[in-house]
């Protein structure tokens, strides 16, 4: 294999593990299950394990995604925040988007 097919092989693996990555953002149910967030919130985000964590479900988009943010900057530390944060330790900005959205249109 030359220097420059080798290079290009490379660049379109990046490429299509981008996309990949795009896609998976996009789709915030995906991302719920994969984050492990109906662990302690429930499936669709509709029954906690505790009656400290709250319902998910239907709450409003930028809410959802201001709480996220929050605990993940440590700009909000009360309640259940501390399990919190290391579950959004590794959730991008975009990916909580995501997730906001799918929760704010389940019913």
């Amino acid at each position: 294999m030359s220097k420059i097919t080798k290079i290009l092989c490379g660049a379109g693996i990046a490429m299509a593990a981008s996309l990949s990555f795009n896609s998976m953002a996009a789709d915030g149910q995906a991302l719920y299950t994969a984050k492990l967030c109906q662990t302690c919130h429930g499936p669709e985000g509709k029954a906690p394990i505790m009656a400290q964590y709250p319902k998910l479900n239907g709450q409003n988009k930028e809410y959802l995604l201001a709480q996220m943010k929050d605990i993940k900057s440590g700009a909000r530390s009360n309640g259940m925040t501390a399990a919190m944060k290391a579950m959004v330790a590794n959730v991008s900005e975009e990916e909580m988007a995501a997730i906001a959205d799918y929760l704010s249109q389940v019913k």
